[in-house]
């Protein structure tokens, strides 16, 4: 994890959750530039975008340079936020320069065997063209040197600009606010570090290079064709011109279909990975046969749109076929037509057919390239989409620090709604004295968990501000927040790690030794020696190897390690049986111990046991004290208990 990710204590069960819940649609994505925003005209890096000579990839393309949202907009905004890739281009392109050298070379050196050493007025020349033979041999070796030192430095820098991207990718999500999480699915967010950098990674290791080398090559070969006739360069222009207009059509349509294809993919990822980790709801219920007709939509979504794209590439296709075809056939029917009016011998004229043949491998290679460029652009703009939203919790560098032992909590005047969504919390305003064990209590929806998440700055207030141990939250540093500041979530979030790795994570760099002597604390030594293999025993993935219980039994060991000044447990024992709850009471108990502790929960036994309760409702505090006094006031929390006695009674 790096310094600014979220440890596992700072996710909640309803963070992880929410992610794959229906939000927004991707479909729009957002073009602002990555960097802080600059003055109009300027990238999002505060680089002016070049505007005076044309492009010859937007011309390609059929864009303006700045044309916003634009293929070259997405891809200058893409190298502005990655400029590994641009370093050292000079050298790329001398390398690519030299390679078109020698594959013209071969043609001229074609010619010269023609006219001097086979038809010249000496007739066959036997050393001239062993002469020849050999240093086309020799140029045809460095040919392969120069295009290979290009392509291997190129794909170099590739990789590593995308496992950078990858993790910066990855990194900016874990700094989003819960309300960014809430509104993307996590299908989405998966797609963006995994299948949309792969797309940009497969145009990195190829039609990159064929960018940079092959407008080279027809640069390079139109010039030693004009030497040689420029009546057959002539013919080849007027022959592919008339492409240009078609290509550019074609490019715009194309780009939009795979911007949709995009989105598709993420669609699909979700539905798929709803319908796995859905399994034993599906299997249970029946509801195979809607998963499935859910899914198969998705796919069938994501088919079309790929259809739809691809009808776009084979028009390409085609069209380089038919116009490289015409190119051929027009210079060898003027060459053979009107060659020898223009003074051209015949090796002059087979040199010119060579050199055409070279210009048609790129025209034909088009194709892919474009093919590339466009899935490498539309992936580009999603994982920009997520690198151009604005983390809304920034810590402060260097910040704060918070002394050791039991926090005060403190909130004034404290404000929170999600975005565009209505209030769900109203002017809170309390004062919790450090080593104070606090329950927090109120209906589903009353805004209790929502104050929990702000504690631990998963967001910041809309409005007001807390402070924890004297000093305002948002001015606290990072590390120092993370390590003094845990929250335990309701199911006990545990990786695909041995349950002794995951108590760790409370702590990095905590021996074997440690980690026992945290159940210890906690008197659950007994269970650790139950284990079959102890402290290497693997949790599974999400810890499902292990029961509700037990995973909360993990979680509490990892807060317990990680030590922390104030202590938040949102509803730990709403899900788990009697027994594994006397358990859970107990090391809850001793867990308390010397901290400051919210607890948020359900069950009001825990709130029996509480110095302080606060009472939510509809986003305020309307009642604050200890249970008896609560009771005996006859108010919101004595309806609550009467109605949660009632349905323990019942059971």
């Amino acid at each position: 994890m790096t310094p600014t990710d979220p440890t596992p204590d700072d996710l909640s069960h309803g963070d992880m959750a929410a992610v794959s819940r229906p939000g927004r649609r991707d479909d729009d994505v957002a073009t602002i530039d990555p960097g802080p925003a600059g003055p109009a005209g300027q990238s999002g890096t505060g680089q002016p975008h070049d505007t005076g000579d044309a492009d010859p990839l937007a011309e390609v393309l059929g864009e303006t340079p700045d044309e916003p949202g634009g293929a070259i907009s997405v891809l200058r905004r893409a190298l502005g936020a990655s400029p590994q890739l641009v370093r050292g281009i000079r050298t790329t392109v001398g390398l690519a320069l030299l390679s078109a050298g020698g594959k013209v070379a071969v043609p001229v050196l074609i010619q010269q065997v023609l006219d001097r050493g086979l038809l010249g007025p000496d007739g066959f020349r036997p050393g001239f063209v062993w002469s020849a033979v050999g240093i086309a041999a020799v140029v045809v070796l460095g040919v392969m040197v120069a295009s290979r030192a290009t392509y291997v430095r190129l794909v170099a820098i590739a990789e590593s600009t995308l496992a950078d991207l990858r993790e910066r990718t990855f990194a900016h999500i874990h700094r989003l606010s819960i309300a960014d999480l809430d509104e993307t699915r996590r299908g989405v967010l998966t797609s963006r570090v995994t299948s949309d950098i792969e797309t940009i990674a497969r145009f990195a290791q190829w039609g990159a290079v064929a960018w940079i080398v092959n407008p080279v090559v027809i640069v390079v070969v139109l010039g030693v064709l004009a030497l040689y006739a420029w009546q057959l360069t002539v013919v080849v222009v007027a022959v592919l011109v008339p492409m240009l207009p078609a290509l550019r059509y074609l490019q715009r349509r194309q780009l939009a279909a795979y911007d949709r294809v995009r989105t598709q993919v993420g669609e699909t990822l979700t539905a798929v990975s709803e319908a796995v980790m859905g399994a034993p709801v599906v299997r249970a219920y029946g509801l195979a046969q809607r998963t499935e007709g859910r899914l198969g939509a998705a796919i069938d979504r994501q088919y079309r749109a790929e259809t739809r794209a691809l009808r776009f590439v084979t028009g390409i296709f085609s069209m380089s076929d038919l116009f490289g075809g015409l190119v051929v056939g027009a210079v060898v029917f003027a060459g053979v037509t009107w060659g020898a009016s223009w003074g051209l011998d015949a090796g002059s004229v087979v040199a010119s057919i060579f050199l055409v043949t070279l210009i048609i491998g790129p025209i034909t290679e088009l194709n892919e390239v474009l093919d590339q460029t466009q899935t490498a652009v539309a992936g580009w703009r999603k994982v920009l989409d997520v690198l151009d939203t604005p983390p809304e919790v920034v810590d402060p560098e260097p910040g704060v620090e918070l002394a050791r032992g039991a926090l005060s909590v403190e909130a004034v005047g404290v404000g929170f709604a999600y975005r565009g969504g209505p209030p769900v919390l109203v002017d809170i305003g309390l004062h919790i004295a450090s080593g104070t064990s606090v329950a927090v209590v109120g209906e589903t929806g009353s805004g209790k968990t929502t104050f929990a998440k702000l504690l631990v700055r998963l967001a910041d207030p809309t409005t007001g501000e807390l402070r924890i141990g004297g000093a305002p939250l948002g001015d606290v540093a990072a590390d120092s927040r993370r390590a003094r500041i845990r929250m335990v979530p309701q199911d006990g979030f545990l990786f695909d790690l041995t349950v002794g790795e995951n108590v760790r994570l409370g702590r990095p760099g905590a021996s074997d030794s440690d980690v026992l002597a945290a159940f210890d604390a906690l008197d659950l030594q007994w269970w650790v020696d139950r284990l079959p293999a102890g402290l290497d025993t693997p949790a599974g993935e999400r810890g499902e190897q292990l029961s509700v219980g037990e995973r909360q039994l993990v979680a509490l060991a990892r807060a317990q390690l990680a030590d922390p000044g104030l202590l938040i447990l949102d509803e730990a024992t709403s899900a788990v049986d009697p027994e594994t709850e006397q358990a859970l009471t107990s090391a809850l108990v001793r867990l308390a111990e010397g901290r400051t502790t919210l607890s948020v929960a359900h069950r009001l036994s825990t709130a029996e046991r509480a110095e302080l309760i606060l009472v939510f409702d509809g986003g305020r505090i309307v009642e604050r004290g200890a249970h008896h006094e609560l009771v005996a006031a006859d108010g919101r929390y004595a309806e609550l208990y009467r109605s949660w006695l009632g349905s323990t009674r019942d059971r």
